[in-house]
């Protein structure tokens, strides 16, 4: 997987933060987005992040999540 890739969650996914769904648990599966980064540095320095991959699923939600919960498409 890298930036730019088509990618739809395969797995159940509850996050808590999504605009549409403020203060409300919302299941990622079967959502679409775009890989728009993958964690492997900050501030220059090399960091090992738990959900490595940041996608864009609108203008105003993206989600960082594993590889596992992701496939692409």
């Amino acid at each position: 997987m890298k930036k730019d890739d088509c990618v739809r969650v395969k797995e159940s996914v509850v996050v808590y933060h999504h605009p549409e769904h403020k203060g409300q648990s919302f299941d990622l599966k079967g959502a679409e987005g775009k890989v728009i980064d993958i964690v492997t540095q900050w501030n220059g320095r090399p960091v090992s992040a738990n959900f490595p991959i940041l996608v864009q699923f609108s203008k105003k939600f993206k989600a960082h999540l594993r590889d596992f919960e992701l496939e692409i498409i």
